[in-house]
């Protein structure tokens, strides 16, 4: 009688094993990498609201020239937000450029996002 054993050896499971922990590997470190991305991309989405809500203020503002170096904190979806407002003089002094930087920590070196718009005099 002749015994026929069929099944994997011992080497072939461990390389199997080896393979599908390097696949789990790879496969939570993409999720882990998607996860702090979105995060990013919310944080910044906000910001650009942020600043858009400014920019939309200013437009709404009747003072001239727009205050330079205005800044504000303001709270959107549950976290503080700082912005400042930085305007600068154009070529044609009934125009100036206002940028708003926003930051989620006051002491923040780079802004997360920052918006550009051009105020006019009234009636120019």
């Amino acid at each position: 009688m002749k015994n026929s054993v069929k099944g994997f050896t011992l080497i072939e499971v461990l390389i199997a094993m080896a393979v599908f922990s390097i696949a789990g590997i790879a496969i939570v470190s993409a999720t882990s990498n998607s996860a702090r991305s979105l995060g990013f991309v919310e944080q910044k989405m906000i910001a650009n609201w942020v600043a858009s809500n400014q920019l939309t203020e200013i437009h709404l503002e009747q003072s001239w020239p727009p205050k330079n170096n205005k800044k504000g904190m303001v709270e959107i979806a549950g976290a503080e937000w700082f912005w400042v407002q930085k305007v600068v003089a154009t070529t044609n002094n009934d125009m100036k450029a206002v940028t708003v930087e926003v930051r989620q920590n006051e002491d923040q070196e780079l802004p997360l996002s920052s918006l550009m718009t051009y105020v006019s005099k009234e009636g120019s």
